[in-house]
């Protein structure tokens, strides 16, 4: 038996996958695609692997998906500096005012000191026209993240990205403990939490996104676009 009521106890059949929010359930099947966005900040990898992985989950869960990423706010001089590889060209930097086109979003960031990195913050802090108009109330945001270790703050990451959600009006998707083979095994260290997706760096940044957090990140992609899917066909029936 486990020592704490919280944790399953052993041969416990964990919920993953099949558990997840079924739109057919909630009166959704007849219904145009839904649009995802995946906007993301990465200066080394990290962020967009997972990005990558987790448009890959969307388009499995019948999304139509737009990958983005922010502006870059440091020179070429700094990014030098830092040993930066070139920013992905294939991507296009996002528009914020774009942002209403799409049904929901996902943000992916570095974790900077415990808190969404610069960059990421700059993109929000240009959205003031769209609360002014209140573009984004109503829509389903979720969270992605990568740290240098353990203990670098990818919940707080998450937590304090929630006052960004909130103002706007947005409708917070934590993945909760819906992929429980992953998020339960502790048979190797991983990112994540029922936050989101998240990956561990290393001090160094050389370790890139395992199997098991990719897995989760290609989870939170289905998820995402299953309550997506859910809260477009509600609206949509009424």
């Amino acid at each position: 038996m486990s020592c704490c009521p919280c944790l399953p106890t052993k041969g416990t059949k964990l919920r993953g996958i099949d558990d997840e929010i079924r739109v057919q359930e909630l009166g959704g099947g007849n219904m145009s695609k839904p649009k995802v966005y995946i906007v993301f900040y990465s200066m080394y990898g990290h962020v967009r692997a997972l990005a990558q992985e987790m448009k890959k989950g969307v388009e499995e869960a019948g999304g139509e998906c737009l990958l983005y990423q922010v502006a870059e706010t440091l020179s070429d001089e700094v990014l030098k500096k830092m040993s930066a590889p070139p920013k992905d060209t294939d991507i296009p930097v996002v528009d914020v005012h774009t942002l209403p086109d799409a049904d929901g979003i996902l943000f992916g960031t570095p974790t900077r000191f415990g808190a969404m990195c610069a960059q990421m913050k700059a993109m929000w802090d240009a959205t003031g026209g769209l609360w002014q108009g209140g573009k984004l109330v109503g829509k389903p945001a979720g969270i992605f993240f990568s740290t240098a270790t353990q203990a670098g703050g990818q919940e707080t990451t998450a937590l304090t990205a929630l006052t960004q959600f909130t103002h706007h009006g947005m409708i917070f998707v934590p993945i909760g403990y819906t992929l429980g083979e992953v998020q339960f095994d502790m048979s190797e260290i991983h990112g994540g939490s029922a936050y989101g997706a998240g990956t561990f760096a290393g001090a160094d940044g050389s370790r890139m996104p395992s199997e098991k957090e990719l897995a989760l990140a290609k989870h939170q992609g289905k998820y995402f676009t299953n309550v997506t899917k859910a809260i477009k066909a509600g609206r949509q029936s009424t």
